[in-house]
């Protein structure tokens, strides 16, 4: 079957590292379902993985993506969801110390055929097409944990979504919107903050700019090149919430600004299969949709790896069959 996958780690160059070629065809264990994938969305995830982060060398060669969307051999159409967790694990899987995602452990999507357990599938709503319904798994599973689960903000309050232009960073906007809060944005060019608008966006800002106000809530997924800024922007007692940190750790952790404004600063990871429903059924009532920057064919995967590594990303990018 035809695949894209990481045949070696290359930390330096981790587009030597991608083949797009053909795989083996996954055998169904016991308990395990195969989905013929139509759709999945390429994750910052699956840049680190060819870099060999997250990852044991002896995985490896490995079939890349977290995500996706299809339809069993019974015809049935779903949406994946890519945290496992480990035999026997019982309650939120995100906090099992033994959980994978798919392409870790287990082949990923990007591939004709996956192969997943059988509680990972999840019926895929009528009103999304295969690629919308791919970004959900991910980004905006992402984006649903950290505002709705994690944050404690509610309707009315105001919230910053540092670097306007990635899938968990469209997702928040979107969401936030479509929730009743206030949404801010930063982006480092204006392309980027014009897309953060399209996506519903208040108010848009350079990236470290000083804002008119501080803000009740950010949420990061950028690290090193936006910490400062965002605990800078928060009113007393607020909080950020991080899922990522693509520039990298923080150089200080700023302690002294925590504990004396009581700022709350809380991880967040992925989500369960339960707020991956819940997130589903509350696109569908708020008619939200996932912003797709690229979409293309899986035979043209190393365009969209490109494109992520660039920089120039302008929300999900989504390789199809």
């Amino acid at each position: 079957m035809l695949a894209v996958y990481a045949a070696t780690p290359d930390p330096d160059d981790p587009l030597s590292a991608l083949v797009v070629g053909e795989s083996p065809e996954p055998q169904v264990p016991e308990g395990w379902v195969a989905v013929n994938v139509r759709a999945a969305s390429l994750n910052m995830h699956d840049v680190f993985t060819l870099k060999g982060v997250g990852i044991q060398a002896e995985a490896f060669p490995m079939i890349l993506g977290c995500d996706g969307a299809g339809v069993l051999d019974d015809g049935t159409e779903v949406v994946l969801h890519a945290v496992i967790a480990s035999e026997g694990w019982a309650g939120d899987e995100t906090l099992d110390p033994r959980r994978s995602i798919l392409s870790e452990r287990h082949q990923g999507t990007f591939a004709e055929r996956v192969i997943v357990p059988q509680r990972n599938v999840l019926p895929k709503p009528e009103s999304l097409s295969f690629a919308q319904a791919a970004c959900m798994g991910t980004a905006w599973l992402t984006a649903y944990r950290m505002l709705f689960v994690k944050s404690g903000l509610r309707p009315g309050q105001t919230m910053l979504v540092q670097g306007a232009s990635g899938g968990v960073a469209t997702a928040l906007i979107a969401l936030g919107r479509a929730a009743g809060l206030r949404v801010w944005a930063t982006g480092r060019s204006e392309e980027k903050r014009g897309l953060a608008l399209e996506q519903g966006a208040d108010a848009v800002f350079e990236s470290g700019a000083r804002l008119p106000e501080r803000v009740d809530g950010v949420f990061e997924t950028v690290g090193g090149a936006t910490w400062s800024h965002s605990l800078k922007t928060l009113k007393p007692g607020g909080v950020v919430v991080i899922s990522g940190a693509t520039t990298g750790d923080a150089s200080a952790a700023e302690l002294q600004r925590i504990f004396y404004l009581q700022l709350r600063v809380i991880g967040s990871t992925m989500g369960t299969r339960d707020e991956l429903q819940d997130l589903l059924r509350f696109c569908e009532q708020q008619s939200l949709r996932p912003r797709i920057g690229l979409q293309l064919p899986l035979e043209q995967a190393e365009r969209g790896f490109r494109a992520m590594v660039d920089g120039k990303t302008s929300g999900k990018i989504v390789f199809t069959r």
